[in-house]
């Protein structure tokens, strides 16, 4: 079993927890059980350690430097834990391993300056910003590896320290990488701990952490934020999405459905920021419903270690029942299946990629984020008519339009209610471009310098002259 790290150590618990391997549906593994008291322990030491962390940005971009090396050095370790716990294809959980170190080498290189706003006769003032002190980081269970590296790494270049809670259904690739983190950091910089919604409930109450950092559903977001709010913790909430693709009349229909079926489909599904509604003009929609219809049942699924599969499990039975819900819900409203609709026979969390054709809002598969392998594609007369029916929504994550025409494209783009709108793309998220979301979908930004910036307090010197 596995060790949760706190204060550089490797610290066992009495009492475990089952973590199940999707594709099997069979217990795989045994993780600790955070106790009240150790995850006291776990402040304490992310305290004391904040005191000399904060000091030295140099010792700290080496420190991090250091860290992205030492994840390199692991990453067939961690790919396999991934597989085991999330069912991730080899592939995608490849690709999600070796994107942390360069992720983590991006905050350990980037220039961040202080802003000198004025510098006259009368005085210089300048705004700089400062470390928060402790950061609590709860992570989900549909990208471990990927989101521990977007908390841990602006956390850390800011001069915070961490305690972080990875989601209990994925626990073992982020308890690796406490293991990994102890090897190259200074005790206490970053403490794992691990247990279910008690212990998170604890971290975003307890009186150390000024800062939490949180990635899950708007129901667990709302609920993070309450308990933050009693010592006014700084909070940022990257939250659920039920993104809106728009294609327009003049888009390559072929191409653009074939892309936008792997968007919609990667990792399963489950992923915050992909397309969950479909939008098609009405003269061109028959054929893009062949033709998305087609990619989804060329679509092999599979067991995740066969490099040959291009779908994998869902990561948790509660998300196998619920999207088994929202298609027999569509089902049952008369939406056409245009393939899959069921799971797959054996054992394990398959479910077949469905795609629903003839449906629209009222029904679940449309309102809600199905976060699974099923889309619905809804038929539109008008651009604005598209608009207007992606923007009636409580999500505003992301979303985008697709055009043979760029400055169409961007135009429509541009009136999304959404963090992000991306135009002939979906989901490409670079280190260096802020993400956040719009209405319930998220409270403040991760990721590049606005992401940095957000795990620090401005301060702001003003030296009188004269």
């Amino acid at each position: 079993m596995l060790s949760m790290t706190i204060d550089g150590k490797p610290v066992d618990t009495r009492d475990t927890f089952d973590v199940v391997n999707p594709a099997t549906g069979a217990v795989a593994a045994q993780a600790p059980e955070c106790t009240p008291e150790q995850l006291d322990q776990a402040m304490t030491s992310a305290a004391r350690a904040h005191t000399s962390w904060k000091r030295d940005d140099d010792v700290r971009r080496q420190a991090l430097r250091d860290l992205a090396d030492a994840v390199d050095a692991h990453q067939e370790e961690l790919t396999a834990l991934l597989i085991q716990e999330t069912g991730k294809p080899l592939g995608v959980a490849a690709a999600e391993v070796a994107s942390s170190a360069p992720w983590i080498r991006y905050y350990a290189e980037l220039d961040w300056p202080s802003r000198v706003i004025q510098d006259d006769a009368a005085a210089r003032i300048e705004v700089a910003h400062r470390p928060m002190g402790v950061v609590a980081a709860i992570t989900p269970w549909n990208g471990p590896v990927g989101m521990w590296t977007w908390k841990i790494a602006p956390a850390l270049r800011g001069g915070n320290t961490v305690v972080l809670k990875p989601s209990p259904f994925t626990p073992l690739s982020t308890l690796l990488l406490g293991r990994i983190g102890a090897e190259v950091l200074p005790p206490g910089v970053v403490n794992i701990v691990t247990g279910g919604d008690e212990l998170g409930r604890a971290m975003t109450s307890h009186p150390v952490p000024r800062k939490i950092t949180f990635t899950g559903s708007i129901g667990a977001g709302r609920s993070v934020a309450v308990n933050a709010a009693h010592d006014l913790k700084r909070v940022t909430l990257e939250l659920g999405g039920n993104d809106a693709a728009i294609v327009l009349d003049d888009a390559d229909l072929e191409r653009t459905a074939g892309t936008l079926f792997a968007f919609s489909m990667f990792n399963c599904g489950q992923i915050c920021c992909i397309p969950k509604r479909i939008f098609v003009p009405s003269n061109r929609y028959e054929d893009f419903v062949e033709a998305f219809g087609a990619a989804a049942r060329s679509t092999v699924v599979g067991d995740p270690t066969d490099p040959a599969t291009a779908m994998g499990p869902l990561t948790t039975r509660p998300q196998f029942e619920r999207v088994s819900e929202l298609v027999s819900d569509a089902v049952a409203r008369g939406a056409r299946v245009v393939s899959g609709g069921k799971p797959v026979e054996g054992g394990g969390y398959f479910f077949e990629p469905t795609v629903f054709a003839d449906v629209a809002e009222g029904t679940r598969i449309v309102d809600e984020e199905q976060f699974g392998p099923a889309i619905p594609l809804l038929k539109y007369d008008t651009v604005d008519e598209a608009v207007t029916r992606a923007n009636a929504t409580d999500y505003g994550l992301s979303g985008s339009v697709w055009s043979a025409d760029e400055a169409k494209a961007r135009a429509v783009a541009e009136q999304l209610e959404c963090g992000t709108a991306w135009v002939n793309c979906h989901a490409v998220l670079p280190s260096h471009a802020p993400f956040s979301g719009a209405k319930h979908s998220g409270l403040g930004v991760a990721n590049g310098e606005d992401g940095l910036r957000s795990f620090t307090e401005q301060q702001v010197i003003h030296t009188a002259k004269g």
